[in-house]
């Protein structure tokens, strides 16, 4: 499905646009360096290094709670611009979800995008926000975007946070993704240009793109299949296709 955020990151790359490229390693660098005049400690919100796993498998990431937190949590700490929609391929039901631009992480600037379920959420809920939407408008391809009713807004600021993408303004390398994040449990590599730096005990995926821009990944640790089962199906069917690729011939 094409929403403002996917678990391979592309179209929500591509859709988002171009990002002004800062200097990567001054801003994200060693852990022990901090930019000109910036303090040690950011006040605010915390840098998207900064995870904290709690012991019912929910977590604390970007300030907000994953698997506990709502989009009013989002709205609270973002601002009264942070845009709340259902977005919606053809024949689909869509997703319920958050776009901050810009989002402030410490010193970190990007944008966010906030993925959320309602509390026994149905696709009769969904189809009937769309129904009700002030209007609706195409994003990417056939991809749409509906935007709430005010009275229907305030139902969908209690919606449960499933998911946090962010997209850092700053070009990241693999030497600063481990510098700032640890050693990954899985460095997992999805095609020539993406490489993914898996860690599920903080239920985040950093996404290193050589041609394009980084994404940060985050879910609820005892969630955190939603990012690794698209991976192993991917690795599986790339095998398959190898295994039964014609032998080169002497």
């Amino acid at each position: 499905m094409k929403t403002w955020h996917t678990i391979l990151g592309a179209t929500t790359l591509s859709m988002l646009g171009a990002l002004a490229i800062v200097r990567g390693p001054q801003w994200f660098g060693p852990a022990s360096s901090n930019p000109p005049g910036q303090a040690a400690n950011t006040p605010g919100t915390p840098p998207p290094w900064l995870v904290t796993a709690h012991p019912d498998g929910s977590s604390e990431a970007l300030g907000l709670q994953l698997g506990t937190g709502t989009l009013a949590d989002v709205r609270q700490r973002f601002g009264a611009d942070t845009q709340i929609a259902i977005i919606a391929a053809p024949g689909e039901d869509g997703t319920l979800e958050a776009f901050v631009d810009p989002a402030q992480a410490g010193f970190i600037a990007g944008k966010l995008v906030v993925t959320a379920e309602l509390p026994a959420s149905t696709s009769a809920t969904l189809r009937s926000l769309r129904d009700r939407a002030l209007k609706s408008e195409f994003m990417e391809s056939t991809t749409r975007k509906y935007t709430l009713r005010p009275e229907d807004e305030a139902q969908a600021l209690q919606a449960r946070i499933v998911a946090l993408n962010f997209i850092p303004q700053a070009s990241l390398d693999a030497d600063i993704i481990l510098a700032r994040f640890g050693k990954p449990a899985t460095r997992v590599r999805s095609n020539e240009r993406q490489e993914h730096f898996l860690y599920p005990d903080k239920g985040l995926d950093v996404i290193l793109d050589s041609e394009g821009k980084e994404l940060l990944q985050y879910v609820a640790p005892r969630d955190f299949e939603r990012l690794r089962a698209p991976l192993q199906a991917l690795q599986a069917a790339q095998a398959t296709s190898a295994a039964s690729a014609p032998q080169a011939t002497r």
